[in-house]
């Protein structure tokens, strides 16, 4: 027997919202999803009339959900937004190719200037050539780091002033469980924060913060929502995946698990007399960090010496020679080759 929409009581129920439990039609769906995306946005304040905001664009699910949702709020709502699209390229043959093809579709569907920028030409190695140097290992951390920081490069380029990420409720509910069980309290005080990067770095918010990532997909394939649905080759191994699995399976017993994750990581409060890092700017690159080397400099210095571990783990004593261009010791080089990558 079909089951009548919870909302409108006239149309048959499509769907049942894992957030809500509520049986909705599709309209009745469509409508909640973007108010929830709507009230998050105008409750943080994450924009202001005239700005230019940047689209984290990467082909998937939750980058194609937000260039869509972030048209029609800017015009439902008229925020008097500028939108643009902005892509990385990381170098990696069968996924970032043919998700960029996706972005480029996105582009002309929507109709927003898009940007492009690649590992390549940012720092002269793609994925690709990392992954043979450094293996399926900790290949992550060097994507990941930078990730971030070409993200923030071609946002100069395109002279935005925000960015907003397609981070959804899942991915901040993983965050805040990989920086707890690594111990990271200055991390974990930041990865809740819906806006991060006033210290200098352009803005970056998350206004898909509490959407749950099965609500995009359900939004995004009712919608038929052009979106690039293959994982990244080298994730397999990832250490979010484990967080990741973990959470599934807290979901599938209580599924207000993954708000209730990221509001205990919202209310963290730590002690006054405990010592946190400072953040600055690396004396190379200009880019904030808390040493004065960067994680993406150490990374770089370390690949292109033949040394891709140098950036894995602790290393700060060695930064002084990496600051002088100076070589390291036969020892320090044995060293760095002997650690377990």
């Amino acid at each position: 027997m079909p089951v009548v929409c919870s909302s409108c009581e006239k149309k048959n129920a499509v769907l049942k919202r894992p957030k809500t439990g509520l049986s909705l039609c599709k309209d009745c769906f469509f409508w909640a999803f973007e108010e929830e995306v709507h009230q998050t946005i105008s409750s943080a304040k994450l924009f202001t009339a005239g700005e230019t905001v940047g689209i984290g664009a990467s082909g998937g699910k939750d980058s194609t959900v937000l260039a869509h949702v972030m048209k029609v709020l800017n015009e439902r709502y008229c925020y008097g937004l500028h939108l643009m699209l902005l892509s990385v390229d990381e170098g990696i043959t069968g996924y970032r190719d043919d998700s960029l093809e996706t972005v480029k579709r996105n582009q002309q569907q929507y109709d927003l200037p898009l940007k492009i920028v690649s590992y390549q030409e940012l720092y002269g190695w793609t994925m690709d050539a990392i992954v043979k140097q450094v293996g399926l290992k900790n290949n992550c951390t060097f994507c990941g780091v930078f990730r971030r920081q070409a993200l923030d490069r071609g946002a100069m380029v395109l002279k935005v002033d925000k960015i907003c990420t397609g981070h959804n409720a899942d991915d901040v509910a993983e965050t805040v469980l990989m920086n707890f069980l690594r111990g990271d309290i200055a991390r974990l005080r930041r990865c809740t924060a819906i806006t991060t990067g006033s210290e200098g770095a352009i803005p970056r918010c998350k206004p898909l913060k509490y959407a749950y990532e099965k609500e995009i997909v359900l939004y995004a394939y009712f919608k038929k929502l052009d979106y690039f649905s293959t994982e990244c080759v080298y994730s397999p191994n990832a250490y979010r995946g484990h967080a990741r699995a973990f959470l599934k399976d807290l979901e599938s017993i209580r599924p207000s698990s993954i708000v209730d994750i990221i509001h205990s990581g919202e209310n963290l409060s730590v002690k006054e007399d405990v010592k946190m890092p400072v953040q600055g700017t690396c004396v190379r690159c200009g880019y904030i960090s808390s040493q004065k080397l960067c994680k993406a400099c150490v990374l770089l210095e370390g690949l292109n010496r033949g040394l891709p571990k140098l950036g894995i783990g602790k290393h700060h004593k060695l930064h002084h020679k990496l600051l002088a261009q100076e070589p390291l010791t036969e020892k320090e080089e044995k060293k760095l080759k002997a650690v377990d990558f």
